[in-house]
C-alpha cells in the first residue's frame, strides 16, 4: 500500500471516528467501551510513571544508590498490584456510603454494561494510582534504609493504609459524604504519600553527615547521579500526568466527556509550566543561581498542585494554582532542610506540601465545594497516614531494623543491599 494510499485511509477513519464521537449520544454498548478504553489508555500512561519515579530518583541520588532505586521501584510497583487485588481495592471501594471502611476480600471481577465500564480496566486504573502513592515515599528515604523493610511498609501501605482513606472519598465514604472533593488526588494520592514519607523521614533519620551543626552538608565526592536522567524522568511524569488526571474524569462515551478531557489535559500542561517558571525565577532571585532540580520538582509541584481540580479552572487560574506550587516546592525544600528532615529528592514539598495547596485551591474554580470541607479532607487524611504510617515504621525499626549500618551507607546501598555497582556493571 502506498504512504498516500494509507494516509487518505487513516484520515477517513479518524475523521469518522471524530464525527462519531462528537454525537451527544451513544449507545450503552459504546459507551461502555469507551470508557473501559479510557481507563486502559490512562492506566498504562500512569504506569509508565512509575518509570519516571525510578528516572527521576536514580538522577537525584548519589552514584552508589541507583541500582538500588531500581530495584525498589519494580518491587513496589509488582507489590502495590498484588496488594490492591488481594485487599486494596474492596477496602476502597466495598466500604458502605458515609462509611469508613470496606472489606479485606480479594477484587471479582462483576462487569455489568449497566455500570458503564469493566470492572477489569477500573481496578487496573486503580491500582496504578494505588503504584504512585507508595512511590512517591521511596525517592524520600533512598540511600539509607534497607530494601526489605521498605518492601513490607510497601505491601501495609498499598495493601490497608491508602485503600481506606482514599475510599473515604472515591469509594463513597464519610468524606464523599461530608462534600470534600479531590478530582485526581492531590490529597489522597499524592498528600498521603508524602506524609507516609515524612513518618519514613524523621524515623529513619538523615544521611550520614547531611546535617552539621545545624547546616546541610554537600555530599561530596558524591553528586547526583545524573541531571539528564532525573530530566527524563520528570518528562516521563509529566506525560503520565495527562493519564492521571485524564483519565479522572471516568468516561469518555459523550461530547461533553471528550471535551472535558481535553481540558483537563490542557489545565494540567499549564500548571506544570507554571510551576518550572516559577521555581527558575525564585531560585535566580532568592538564592543568585537558576537550580535545575527546582526547576524539575517545579514541574512537579506545579502538576501535584492542579490534579485536586484540573477540570474547573479556567486557563489562567491553572497557571496561577500551577505557578504557587511550584514556589510551594521551593521554600518548602528550605523548611525541611531547618528542620533537618533529609528528604533526599524533595518528595514532601513536591507531594505533600503541594498537594495540601492544590486541595485548598479547588474552592477559587468550583463553588460548590466549601474551604471546611476540604480542610477537614486534608487534615483526616494526612493525619490518619501520617500517624499509622509513623507506627508501621516504628515497628519496622524495633523488630527487623530499617536502616543500614554507617560502614554499610558509605560503601552505598548497591553493593551492601543488592550486589550490584556501576563498577561491576562495566566490568
Amino acid at each position: 500500500m502506498s504512504k498516500l494510499k494509507l494516509l487518505f485511509i487513516t484520515a477517513f477513519l479518524g475523521t469518522v471516528f471524530f464525527s462519531f464521537m462528537a454525537k451527544a449520544d451513544v449507545s450503552e454498548e459504546t459507551a461502555y467501551i469507551l470508557n473501559s478504553l479510557l481507563f486502559l489508555m490512562c492506566g498504562f500512561l500512569v504506569m509508565w510513571m512509575a518509570a519516571g519515579f525510578c528516572m527521576l530518583e536514580s538522577g537525584l541520588v548519589t552514584s552508589k544508590s541507583v541500582s538500588t532505586i531500581a530495584a525498589k521501584n519494580i518491587g513496589l510497583y509488582s507489590i502495590a498490584g498484588i496488594m490492591f487485588w488481594l485487599c486494596g481495592y474492596n477496602l476502597a471501594y466495598g466500604i458502605s456510603e458515609g462509611g469508613f471502611i470496606g472489606t479485606f476480600t480479594p477484587w471479582s471481577d462483576a462487569s455489568d454494561i449497566s455500570t458503564g465500564y469493566s470492572d477489569t480496566s477500573d481496578w487496573f486504573f486503580q491500582m496504578v494510582f494505588c503504584a504512585a502513592t507508595i512511590s512517591i515515599v521511596s525517592g524520600t528515604l533512598a540511600e539509607r534504609i534497607k530494601i526489605w523493610p521498605f518492601f513490607i511498609f510497601a505491601a501495609i501501605l498499598t495493601g490497608i493504609i491508602y485503600p481506606i482513606e482514599m475510599g473515604w472519598q472515591w469509594g463513597g465514604g464519610y468524606l464523599a459524604a461530608l462534600g470534600f472533593s479531590d478530582f485526581a488526588g492531590s490529597t489522597l494520592v499524592h498528600s498521603a504519600g508524602g506524609a507516609a514519607a515524612l513518618a519514613g523521614a524523621i524515623i529513619l533519620g538523615p544521611r550520614l553527615n547531611r546535617f552539621k551543626n545545624g547546616q546541610v552538608e554537600p555530599l561530596e565526592p558524591y553528586a547526583a547521579s545524573s541531571i539528564p536522567l532525573a530530566t527524563l524522568g520528570t518528562f516521563i511524569l509529566w506525560l503520565g500526568w495527562f493519564g492521571f488526571n485524564g483519565g479522572s474524569q471516568l468516561a469518555m462515551g459523550s461530547f461533553d466527556d471528550v471535551n472535558s478531557v481535553a481540558r483537563i489535559f490542557m489545565n494540567t500542561n499549564l500548571a506544570a509550566a507554571a510551576g518550572v517558571v516559577v521555581a527558575a525565577g525564585l531560585t535566580r532571585v532568592v538564592y543568585g543561581k537558576t537550580d535545575v532540580v527546582q526547576m524539575l520538582n517545579g514541574a512537579l509541584g506545579g502538576l501535584v498542585a492542579i490534579t485536586a481540580e484540573p477540570l474547573m479552572p479556567s486557563p489562567i487560574i491553572a497557571i496561577i494554582v500551577g505557578g504557587i506550587g511550584g514556589a510551594i516546592v521551593v521554600f518548602g525544600s528550605q523548611l525541611l532542610i531547618r528542620m533537618q528532615i533529609d528528604d533526599v529528592v524533595g518528595a514532601i514539598p513536591v507531594h505533600m506540601f503541594a498537594g495540601i495547596w492544590g486541595t485548598l485551591a479547588v474552592v477559587i474554580s468550583n463553588t460548590e465545594v466549601s474551604l471546611g470541607a476540604q480542610v477537614i479532607g486534608i487534615l483526616a487524611v494526612n493525619i490518619f497516614v501520617f500517624v499509622t504510617s509513623f507506627i508501621v515504621w516504628s515497628v519496622l525499626k524495633s523488630t527487623i531494623g530499617i536502616r543500614i549500618s554507617e560502614e554499610a551507607e558509605k560503601e552505598g546501598t548497591d553493593k551492601v543491599e543488592i550486589g550490584v555497582t556501576a563498577y561491576m556493571i562495566r566490568d
